[in-house]
């Protein structure tokens, strides 16, 4: 496939905002924790001089980059492994800190794309959702998860109203056979929730398949250690950039940047946040909110509906001691 092929098919949501924000300059190291198809990573590389760490914890990702690499000529590195240890996979290579870090939460759409992997409901394939390929699928947690365990999964990280009645689906459409295959799961879960779509367009069993996919990755877990990662990674003056798509993410991002940059949760949504306890303010809030996509991008790629961009600069401040 040629460059522009790929570029056009596989162009990364906020691109251009996540470039700017990152602001990269000639002789600067930068690290994209979440490399997929390495759109943000050839964007950071065609805007100034600099050197990319390019991290990703599927290793097909990191097999279709080799050939960014050869045309990179030594400015791209790439690394299988998680972004939730990125100060250690750089120091590894000798980078002892960044100036910049991007990060594109959630499921690529390469990931969505393909059958195989069980990602989405589109085509039917193997119930998944391994970004590792290794450790419990999608299939382990449906077949084997007790009812309850199930239904407060669901709720928990697919926000899903109606998942103890989803729960009770699964639960009886095993029995009589294992669930095995994205479309089988799609069809009992569109069947408990109800066939007609939402006024917002969204199918009915993408809570479910989100939830599944968030618990098999332990993606909220990573996302913190993730943040804290870069936060220790990041050299003073150092931008970190979170590209987040549903509200569990966005809302985890939001309040580490807000404790970090020394603001408390307001007590009012009408009011603004209050200062925090007196502790060193590791980051500086970049914008007064989230930068979120236009019509064009949107209708260009529906995918990026949901997404927000959520940028903070690093102070000289050392890193907080606890876990993010």
């Amino acid at each position: 496939m040629n460059a522009p092929a790929e570029r056009s098919r596989h162009e990364p949501v906020l691109l251009a905002e996540v470039v700017a924000a990152l602001a990269p300059r000639d002789g600067g190291t930068y690290v994209d924790g979440t490399f997929g198809a390495g759109g943000y990573a050839r964007g950071l590389l065609e805007a100034a001089g600099c050197a990319v760490l390019g991290i990703d914890r599927d290793p097909d990702a990191i097999r279709r980059g080799r050939m960014m690499v050869d045309r990179y000529q030594g400015r791209l590195t790439l690394i299988e492994g998680r972004f939730g240890v990125m100060d250690q996979l750089a120091a590894e290579q000798g980078i002892a800190s960044a100036d910049g870090v991007a990060l594109d939460l959630g499921v690529s759409s390469m990931q969505l794309d393909e059958p195989g992997r069980g990602f989405s409901f589109r085509h039917d394939g193997p119930l998944d959702m391994r970004m590792e390929r290794s450790g419990r699928s999608a299939a382990d947690l449906v077949n084997a998860l007790p009812e309850r365990d199930l239904a407060e999964l669901i709720a928990k990280y697919g926000e899903e109203r109606r998942a103890a009645t989803v729960a009770r689906a699964i639960i009886a459409e095993r029995a009589k056979a294992p669930i095995a295959t994205t479309g089988r799961l799609a069809g009992i879960v569109r069947a408990a929730v109800g066939r007609t779509r939402p006024a917002d367009g969204i199918d009915p069993a993408t809570r479910t398949f989100q939830a599944l996919r968030i618990a098999v990755n332990d993606e909220l877990g990573e996302l913190g250690r993730g943040l804290a990662a870069a936060e220790r990674l990041l050299r003073p003056g150092g931008r970190l950039a979170v590209v987040s798509f549903h509200s569990l993410e966005d809302r985890q991002v939001k309040e580490f940047l807000r404790a970090r940059s020394g603001l408390a949760p307001s007590a009012s949504r009408h009011l603004p946040p209050a200062p925090a306890a007196a502790r060193p303010a590791t980051f500086r809030l970049v914008g007064r909110g989230p930068i979120t996509p236009g019509a064009p991008e949107i209708e260009r790629n529906p995918r990026a509906r949901s997404a927000k961009l959520r940028t903070a600069e690093r102070t000289p401040e050392a890193p907080w001691r606890e876990a993010a």
